[in-house]
C-alpha cells in the first residue's frame, strides 16, 4: 500500500532519541492555567476535585522549559477559553448534565492566567475553545511553518486536553511523546490510563530527565 502523500516527507525513525531530536521537535505546554491547577479554580471549586497534585509538575516543567529554550527547541503554549458562546454545544450539554454553571477560563480572568509557568517573550499562545489544540487552525499552521515533525506534550489535564491534542497530532502524522512527570490530572487513574494508551498505541512515554539529556547544548549543536 502506498504512503499517503501528506506523510511522504516524514521519516520513520527508530527510537525516541531520533524522534525527539531538537531539530524536529516542539515542546507543547497544555492548559497550565489557574482554573485547572489552582485551589479555588474551576476544577477545584466548580467540580469539587482535588487539584493539590497538579502543582507537583511545576518544578520539572520549569527545568524542561529552560532546557528546551537553551537548545533552541520551539515552545508552544495552548490555553483554554471556555466561555459558552465559544464552546461547542456538546461541551455545554455535558456541563448541563453535571449541573455546572461556572465558566472555565473566562477571557482576561484570574482563572485563565498561567499557573506556575508562563511563556517567554516570543513564544506563541494558541487559544482553544474545546479540548484539542488542533481546533485552532493557526496551531498546526505554526508547526508546519517551523518544520516541526515531532511534539512532546506536557501540562494538564493528562486525560483530557493533553490526550485530545496528542491523539489529533498522531492522526495528522506527527511523532508524539508525553512527558510522564510533566503532565498531571486530578484523577490519577485516568492519568495512568492515558500514559498506557500512549505507550501502547500512539507514541513515546518519556521522563523529563530523558529530554534534558537529549536536549543538552552539546546534542543540540550536533543536530
Amino acid at each position: 500500500m502506498s504512503i499517503p502523500s501528506r506523510y511522504a516527507s516524514r521519516s520513520v525513525l527508530p527510537g525516541p532519541a531520533e524522534r525527539l531530536a531538537p531539530g524536529r521537535t516542539a515542546l507543547v505546554v497544555v492548559d497550565m492555567q489557574n482554573d485547572f491547577c489552582a485551589p479555588g479554580g474551576y476544577i477545584a471549586s466548580a467540580l469539587g476535585k482535588d487539584v493539590s497534585g497538579l502543582a507537583t509538575i511545576v518544578p520539572p516543567l520549569k527545568v524542561l522549559l529552560g532546557s528546551a529554550r537553551e537548545a533552541g527547541v520551539p515552545v508552544v503554549w495552548l490555553a483554554a477559553c471556555y466561555e459558552e458562546e465559544l464552546i461547542p454545544p456538546s461541551m455545554i450539554a455535558q456541563k448541563r448534565r453535571l449541573g455546572v454553571e461556572a465558566v472555565c477560563c473566562r477571557k482576561d480572568s484570574w482563572g485563565a492566567d498561567f499557573f506556575g509557568v508562563s511563556p517567554a517573550e516570543g513564544e506563541p499562545v494558541f487559544v482553544k475553545h474545546t479540548y484539542s489544540g488542533f481546533s485552532n487552525p493557526t496551531f498546526e499552521r505554526h508547526l508546519a511553518s517551523h518544520g516541526v515533525e515531532s511534539l512532546a506534550f506536557c501540562g494538564v489535564q493528562t486525560n483530557v486536553c493533553v490526550e485530545s491534542t496528542l491523539r489529533d497530532a498522531h492522526a495528522r502524522g506527527f511523532d508524539v511523546a508525553i512527558v510522564s512527570d510533566a503532565v498531571a490530572s486530578h484523577a490519577p487513574h485516568m492519568h495512568e490510563a492515558t500514559l498506557a494508551n500512549v505507550r501502547f498505541l500512539l507514541g513515546d512515554v518519556v521522563a523529563s530527565a530523558d529530554l534534558l539529556a537529549l536536549w543538552s547544548l552539546k546534542d543540540a549543536a550536533a543536530a
